[in-house]
């Protein structure tokens, strides 16, 4: 109670966090698991190993969206462009006033973020690009963060443009999606376009369940304070198993899947804040799915929310962009099953 207190979270309860991990565990597991079936029998394996779900199934090369930085930039204006006039200039403000670091080097340091400056109203992105799809993904998401960056610019005080992760993850996850229908502009290669909305559409399901995990993970460790070593892996275990464990076979490794939750640093560095994420994704799928019944307005509300900054409740905010703020199951499987069937198209 005390530390969603200390992170302001006023809009839901620890509560909602278990339903919203029981509405993941039957809704969006059961997807990924037949997804899982289905790499199984394109690899003709047996079974899965931890080191099988990311190689491409079909074979091919990896992904090449752009040549370089400068390529990135200009197809990023033109993706942004083609969906609203507006979005594009906004890079092109940013590319006019050198905001953009985008390609790894020798020395620099890892990672990739925006960053508003508070005294222009502009924000900064950086991140280590090597060329490859997953640049393209990093790119479209800081895009969306600039874009909150600059629409929230003239709020009257700086509280308000700093939002919560619910909400600013919001905007930078819708943009993702939102930015899809444009992917041509990286990719003259039909096949290749496909294969690019594929593995995004995947990587948005992938991400809820080990969102879950993690969460209930932690609630498990700040409720049971005096466990031990020993106590603490087998939860691990417990928790981790019903979500599909990766899907995958970690008998032969048993310790890896037992100390698996040591790669998330969120654990160690910001105890409690992990589950943003998951909220932030179902919404930015909603936000999608109304882009896609109805692209005008769908955008026009996910701009107004966007606007808003930390000025209403996330609540409200997440009403103003025509979606609802709700961790049921109900909610959950409509909006898992319009991901499913948007990834059978392909």
């Amino acid at each position: 109670d005390y530390m969603f207190q200390a992170l302001g979270r006023f809009d839901y309860t620890p509560q909602d966090c278990y339903a919203f991990h029981a509405a993941i565990e039957t809704e969006i597991v059961p997807i990924l698991r037949e997804q899982a079936e289905k790499r199984r029998e394109a690899l003709g394996l047996e079974t899965l190993k931890p080191w099988d779900t990311e190689v491409d199934i079909s074979g091919k090369p990896a992904l090449k969206p752009f040549k370089d930085g400068n390529d990135l930039i200009e197809k990023s204006i033109q993706c942004f462009s083609n969906i609203n006039r507006y979005l594009g200039e906004r890079l092109e403000i940013m590319k006019d006033n050198q905001l953009f670091d985008v390609e790894s080097r020798k020395g620099k340091a890892p990672g990739g973020y925006n960053y508003p400056l508070s005294e222009t109203g502009a924000p900064f992105i950086f991140m280590n690009s090597a060329n490859t799809f997953r640049d393209l993904t990093t790119m479209v998401h800081e895009g969306g963060h600039a874009v909150h960056t600059f629409l929230t610019a003239d709020l009257e005080l700086n509280d308000f443009k700093h939002c919560p992760s619910e909400v600013a993850e919001l905007a930078s996850m819708s943009m993702e999606l939102i930015s899809m229908d444009n992917w041509n502009v990286y990719f003259d290669n039909e096949e290749d376009l496909k294969r690019a909305k594929r593995d995004q559409l995947f990587d948005v399901l992938k991400t809820l369940p080990w969102v879950a995990v993690v969460d209930q993970f932690q609630h498990w460790i700040y409720t049971n304070p005096d466990h031990t070593t020993e106590e603490r892996a087998e939860a691990w275990k417990q928790i981790y198993e019903p979500f599909g464990a990766g899907f995958v076979d970690w008998s032969e490794h048993p310790d890896a899947e037992a100390n698996l939750w040591q790669k998330q640093l969120h654990i160690f560095e910001i105890p409690f804040y992990y589950v943003e994420y998951g909220m932030a994704q179902l919404g930015a799928i909603a936000v999608w799915k109304n882009y896609k019944e109805n692209p005008e307005k769908g955008l026009q509300q996910y701009l107004e929310a966007l606007k808003l900054g930390y000025t209403k409740t996330i609540k409200e905010i997440y009403e103003t962009a025509g979606i609802k703020f709700d961790f049921s199951a109900a909610y959950v499987k409509e909006l898992a099953a319009f991901v499913k069937a948007e990834m059978e198209k392909l």
